[in-house]
């Protein structure tokens, strides 16, 4: 096999990072950039002549990741930065998501489709507020497997003693809430300690290096692999020499596998037929798994468009206009009860009306708020919608891509919050 094709078949694995400001989270994803080969000599300097210009004694990696203006001048980062590398073992998109509380929404926008989410402590300040903060929003969007990486360990003398003390506390927290799969890892993002390399400062620390982690961290069985679920994002006619018949439905399998011969169900008509045919990339195929896109053809010439879901015939969605979720709001304007919204499902879209705000978090106490009549940007709570046609879907905590929704302001078309299905 060739190495282009090889690249392509690699597992992705899919990250975010978050922490509380200057616990050096662009620093660290710089130095897993630096350290495994993955920037280009321009590229780094670049970096080492602004490094230069600002006084700095040493290059600052996290200007590799920091690309807005304002996010160089004021050393902080403000939006989602994605950036992509790869290992021999793995291809790796990493989010880089900003501290402050004020973009609370940037974090859950990063770590909406992460497998892994790396959160920050800083060795001298501990588990703070916006640790909780963070864990939290990580554990509501159901990120399987979580690191917690004690950064700055060269600033408290490589003490066992400080991360141990750190992990005890972040345990404590980390037992309110869901996470499957914790890990800890003592680092220096500044000085490289634990990230691709073993750190000789810290000779009790016997586990992982990041890196390792990374490349070595079975995620596998993250998709769900049960329930077959396939959005129709586009019909295909090609209307060509030798195709002048051909019907074909096109988008991303979001769960489940689907094979040739399937007995299939399509939603929301009922009518029932036989997969004939599987293809990605133009090339047959037996089978198809999570996230792959794909076209199939079907035995029977049935009335499907944009926004159906083809199904297993024994394995259906809830199917319901009465809709309960969790949101993280978006938009500077309130969301108000009675209000009408576009709800954007999976391919499909719909009406929608507020019916009742349940409660909103606070999730630093980690306690409800109830009684509420609007909520603000960042906020987070549970409401009631009501749909104008049903929606087809799977609890969040049963299917991530089934789960969720965005919500969209008909008047300026600009997603105003993200939902997380009950």
């Amino acid at each position: 096999m060739d190495s282009k094709n090889t690249y392509l078949d690699m597992e992705l694995l899919r990250f975010t990072t978050a922490g509380s400001v200057d616990d050096g989270k662009s620093t660290l994803i710089g130095r897993l950039l630096y350290d495994s080969k993955s920037i280009f000599e321009d590229q780094l300097e670049a970096v080492r002549l602004t490094s230069q210009r600002k006084g700095h004694a040493e290059v600052d990696l996290s200007l590799l990741t920091d690309g807005l203006k304002a996010e160089r001048e004021q050393g902080i980062t403000i939006d989602v930065a994605y950036r992509y590398f790869a290992t021999p073992k793995r291809k790796f998109i990493i989010a880089d998501t900003p501290g402050h509380v004020q973009y609370t929404r940037n974090m859950v926008t990063g770590a909406s489709t992460a497998n892994l989410a790396i959160i920050l402590a800083d060795a001298r300040h501990g588990i703070v507020e916006q640790t909780c903060r963070h864990a939290y929003i990580a554990s509501l969007l159901m990120i399987p497997h979580m690191v917690l990486c004690v950064n700055k360990m060269d600033l408290v003398d490589h003490q066992e003693s400080v991360f141990q003390q750190i992990v005890k506390d972040f345990d404590g927290f980390a037992s309110k809430l869901e996470i499957k799969d914790i890990h800890f890892v003592p680092i220096s993002a500044l000085n490289g300690d634990n990230i691709v390399n073993k750190s000789n400062d810290m000779p009790w620390y016997q586990g992982p290096t990041l890196m390792y982690l990374l490349e070595h961290l079975h995620i596998g069985s993250d998709y769900n692999h049960l329930d077959a679920r396939f959005p129709v994002q586009y019909v295909l006619r090609p209307q060509k020499k030798g195709f002048e018949d051909f019907r074909g439905y096109a988008g991303r399998v979001a769960s489940g596998i689907f094979r040739k011969d399937d007995e299939i169900t399509v939603l929301p008509s009922g009518f029932s037929s036989k997969i004939t045919a599987l293809y990605s990339a133009e090339k047959s195929i037996e089978e198809a798994h999570p996230n792959m896109a794909i076209s199939m053809t079907i035995a029977d010439n049935l009335d499907i468009s944009r926004g159906d879901m083809i199904v297993k015939i024994n394995n259906q969605p809830n199917s319901t206009q009465e809709l309960d979720i969790m949101v993280c709001w978006f938009a500077q304007e309130p969301m108000e009860l009675n209000k009408r919204y576009v709800l954007k499902h999976t391919t499909r879209d719909v009406r929608c009306i507020l019916k009742e705000i349940v409660y909103k978090m606070d999730i630093h106490k980690l306690q409800r708020i109830e009684n509420v009549q609007r909520i603000g940007m960042n906020d987070i709570a549970r409401i009631k919608l009501r749909t104008q046609s049903p929606v087809f879907f799977d609890s969040y905590k049963q299917n991530r891509l089934t789960g969720s929704l965005i919500l969209i302001d008909e008047s300026t078309n600009s997603t105003v919050g993200v939902g997380m299905i009950h």
